[in-house]
């Protein structure tokens, strides 16, 4: 039977990590049943521990009908099957504490990319309201699609006012804002475009980037 491993953040108490050996070394028949090991120190030793926490793990064993003490003849195992009921507990035990932990660990992950998110809606509102305050008609907005043809010209070159009646007045680019760009100033696919005009600019200016007019 594979070894089982006693992991920390499951286990505390070196005693349980002990009682844990003790039934894994019974399943695997190195402690028989009715096998009488002559004394707590013997356990000590083969696990390495102290007199005191032998004693703990076997009391834990003897509660659960696993070992018995008998008074001049150490301590007897009683019965492999409660020994393997016990590790199965364990391992129960086990898979509802990673359980648990990744649980946490998903909630703490999930409240850490909602703090990034708000922290983007910032971003985007102080942004919103800095082209606001510079510009106090309200700008249309145009967030371009990365396949949107026209792009890679300036606006010179797309002749926007002519074409459209809009007049740009920013150019968000890769996160960065560029106020009142000149005439040659490049629109690359996947900008935003921040424009005033009348209400006809805007259906004109996603014609113009071959996009749908939802209204």
């Amino acid at each position: 039977m594979e070894q089982r491993e006693v992991k920390p953040e499951v286990i505390a108490s070196r005693y349980q990590k002990v009682a844990v050996g003790i039934a894994q070394r019974i399943i695997e028949g190195k402690y028989l049943v009715g096998e009488k090991l002559k004394s707590r120190s013997t356990i000590a030793s083969n696990f390495n521990v102290s007199p005191e926490t032998a004693r703990k793990a076997i009391n834990v064993l003897v509660d659960l009908d696993i070992m018995a003490v008998k008074q001049g003849s150490g301590v007897v195992v009683l019965s492999r099957e409660k020994a393997e009921e016990f590790l199965e507990q364990f391992d129960a035990s086990v898979a509802a504490k990673e359980l648990q932990k990744e649980i946490r660990d998903n909630l703490l992950r999930q409240r850490k990319e909602m703090e990034h998110l708000n922290s983007l809606v910032d971003s985007l509102m102080s942004r919103s309201a800095m082209v606001r305050k510079k510009f106090p008609l309200d700008p249309f907005e145009l967030k371009l699609d990365q396949e949107a043809p026209q792009t890679g010209q300036s606006i010179s070159e797309l002749n926007v006012w002519h074409q459209t009646g809009a007049t740009v007045i920013a150019i968000e680019h890769e996160g960065e804002l560029l106020l009142s760009p000149g005439p040659y100033a490049k629109i690359e696919a996947g900008d935003t475009l921040y424009f005033v005009g009348d209400e006809l600019s805007l259906p004109r200016m996603k014609n113009l980037f071959g996009m749908e007019d939802e209204r």
